[in-house]
């Protein structure tokens, strides 16, 4: 028998509001996916400033849902019972209170049988807009609330296109500005971390030596242009870690070599590229060489990649040649940056019971929580 299912999914983990349906039958379909993204805010700060994004979060989080459902050609004209507990769960959001109240009077339940919200790993001030919104919508609708853990997503994207068959056990390395991890995946739901970064993550790391270099934010997209103008750098930085008995990162040993480079100095732009061309080159090989150490440890049969440092051409070309080499399946999303379509994917695809009382937002949030 198919399931049929229409889902909407918010994710609000750090500074992209994204609202997405997905329709599930013999396959997953995205009906309509909408990101409001805050770079252009936060790039002054040189990184992302947690009460601003929040700010913006509960600004664009209406006409993004709306957007959205429009496009899936899911608003239908009538009216919505207004719980009075949305009150509650919105109180501290008064504008966005407001616009969900026309909203309920002017249009009824959509067709949408579940909602799944990011509740972590993130910031907690913007994963509780989701949240909220979320809980506003399901007590309104009377639908299904589902918690998604923002790390499992970038993951389980990857799945989107087909249900991928022999491809367990696989490795899975989620990298982004906020998170560098690396697990075993023996099936969908069951992972083991074997990995992880003991202080800056490789996002963060690219945005603050982006930010040494009065480059724009975000700085790995800025490096990695950069670092495509030269064929090779007078520098030599360190490839932190890579020596290690272990599958853990460090990227704050990188940042402070770039910090001595230019310290009390003032460099060209030739050498701000050649630079960031071995800023680039120190990461890639830092990730071969953990990866190929842990493809000849566990035997896996696949290679997942996701988050939004694994848009990086170059990261994607080293790791295809090392799977290439070994015989691995290898997969990069079409989804990289913080999306709802991610989280409306791990939703019907690795489902977990409704949690409508217990969803609460956990900046640290497990993967096997």
């Amino acid at each position: 028998m198919i399931i049929y299912m229409k889902i909407l999914a918010i994710e609000t983990s750090c500074d992209d509001t994204g609202v997405a349906v997905l329709e599930k039958k013999k396959k997953i379909k995205v009906l309509s996916d909408f990101l409001s993204c805050q770079n252009d805010i936060h790039s002054e700060y040189g990184g992302v400033n947690p009460s601003i994004a929040k700010r913006e979060h509960a600004k664009n989080i209406f006409p993004v849902f709306f957007s959205s459902l429009k496009k899936a050609k899911l608003l239908k004209k009538g009216k919505t019972e207004i719980n009075p507990e949305i009150d509650n769960i919105l109180e501290r959001y008064p504008e966005l209170l407001e616009e969900l109240k026309t909203f309920f009077f002017q249009y009824k339940k959509p067709d949408i049988d579940q909602i799944a919200v990011t509740a972590g790993p993130g910031l907690e001030p913007c994963l509780w807009v989701g949240i909220n919104f979320a809980k506003a919508l399901s007590l309104a609708w009377n639908v299904p609330l589902l918690e998604v853990n923002h790390i499992e997503a970038h993951i389980l994207v990857n799945f989107i296109k087909e249900n991928r068959k022999e491809v367990f056990p696989a490795l899975s390395f989620v990298i982004s500005g906020g998170n560098t991890k690396l697990f075993l995946m023996q099936k969908l739901g069951i992972y083991k971390e074997i990995g992880s970064t003991r202080d800056d993550a490789i996002g963060e790391c690219f945005d603050k030596t982006a930010r040494m270099l009065k480059l724009p934010y975000p700085g790995g997209i800025e490096i990695s242009k950069r670092a495509k103008k030269v064929k090779k750098s007078r520098f030599k930085l360190p490839r932190p870690m890579i020596r290690s008995h272990d599958y853990d990162f460090s990227f704050s040993g990188l940042k402070t070599a770039v910090l001595y480079e230019i310290k009390d100095r003032k460099i060209d732009e030739k050498e701000i590229n050649e630079l960031c061309f071995e800023i680039e080159e120190a990461v890639k090989d830092v990730i071969v060489s953990k990866i190929e150490k842990a493809i000849l440890e566990f035997n896996p049969k696949s290679l997942f990649i996701g988050g939004g440092v694994s848009a990086n051409k170059k990261i994607q070309q080293e790791l295809k040649k090392l799977t290439k080499k070994h015989k691995l399946q290898f997969f990069a999303p079409k989804y990289t940056t913080d999306n709802a379509v991610m989280i409306g994917v791990t939703a019907l695809l690795s489902p977990k019971k409704e949690n409508y009382d217990k969803i609460k937002a956990n900046s640290n949030l497990n993967l096997n929580d």
